[in-house]
């Protein structure tokens, strides 16, 4: 096939925040699937912090993207054409496409997406990583009791929001901390939260306190920094951290300022008996994948689980876009429409 097709790659790696010059897009032509091959057409590409970790080469639990390589990312893809069996022309299916417009696969880790269960673009979204991230490290590793408190940091986003949900389903009470105004409402109003509290108020760790009058037992941790600061005071005895994410690590360049608070942060795991505990969502299918496919999806059939999504147009966008949501700009799960997505 001739017809263009165009990819996002990595140019350098970023010293602190990306940049735009820290991306290219580049033209190519589309390729022709081999034996047992299918060609994907991209629809959606979801976009998720975790994506910054690729850009560094510094040790982690995944590859780094090589320079000049094509910018990792989970996508809602159409079979174009398919020299594979297991897969027809037309059929929608959830791939590690990344950002790019078209690519070729073996069927290996492709996933069928079924239209009529939802919108498809929850498949990256709600239904997707994020909402089985919030579930499996909630259920796992969170165990939310009835009467209980949990906390969440970036809870309007695709992971903090459904881990508050779920948290309420289990009989908790769920307190989300955001940034801004209409955040901090719509976690009241839309996604039912208890309380709904800003880090960007002067006297946030006061507010914390005060939305928290029986401490905290379980913190989902997507965040650290200033609000694990705040949460830490207030983690009960026996009380549970799953850390899913440290966005606001994420862009740090050089030691910090030199303040250490690592020796205070291991005394009260230690005196409070805490368990902290990092986890990468893909540890967890073989327990929690088919019971979050179920609740999840019948909690958004029937409305008692609400979400956002937060649409960019065009390839071409985003860098910019993903730049953004680093810096807290999006509101809801954050999707490129690619070719041919439609928004609600």
């Amino acid at each position: 096939m001739s017809q263009s097709a165009k990819r996002v790659v990595l140019v350098s790696r970023p010293v602190g925040e990306p940049k735009p010059t820290d991306f290219r897009i580049e033209e190519y032509a589309t390729p022709a699937p081999g034996p047992g091959e299918v060609l994907l057409r991209t629809i959606w590409l979801s976009l998720d912090p975790y994506m910054r970790g690729r850009m560094s080469d510094g040790p982690s639990y995944a590859q780094p993207v090589p320079i000049g390589g094509v910018m990792e990312g989970g996508t809602v893809s159409e079979v174009i054409a398919s020299n594979n069996p297991g897969f027809a022309k037309g059929d929608l299916v959830l791939s590690r496409a990344g950002w790019q417009t078209h690519a070729i696969s073996d069927g290996k880790g492709l996933g069928k997406i079924d239209p009529k269960i939802a919108r498809i673009s929850t498949a990256v979204g709600v239904l997707g990583m994020p909402g089985f991230t919030a579930y499996a490290g909630l259920l796992e590793i969170g165990k939310p009791q009835e009467g209980e408190t949990g906390v969440v940091a970036a809870a309007t986003g695709p992971v903090g929001s459904a881990v508050g949900q779920i948290a309420n389903l289990r009989g908790a009470r769920s307190v989300g901390v955001a940034g801004g105004p209409d955040k901090v409402r719509a976690l009241t109003e839309e996604f039912g939260f208890a309380a709904a509290l800003d880090h960007r108020s002067p006297d946030f760790r006061d507010q914390l306190a005060e939305a928290t009058p029986d401490g905290i037992d379980v913190y989902f941790e997507n965040v650290g920094g200033a609000v694990w600061q705040a949460v830490l005071p207030l983690l009960n005895n026996f009380a549970r951290v799953p850390v899913s994410g440290l966005v606001a690590q994420y862009n740090a360049a050089g030691p910090g300022d030199g303040t250490d608070r690592l020796p205070a942060t291991m005394r009260a795991i230690l005196s409070k008996s805490l368990t902290v505990r990092g986890f990468i969502n893909y540890d967890l299918a073989a327990d929690h994948y088919a019971a979050f496919l179920r609740e999840v999806g019948a909690g958004i059939a029937d409305g008692r689980i609400r979400y956002r999504e937060d649409f960019v147009d065009g390839l071409e966008q985003a860098s910019e876009a993903f730049i953004g949501m680093l810096e807290g700009r999006n509101f809801g799960k954050l999707i490129v429409r690619v070719d041919g997505g439609s928004k609600p």
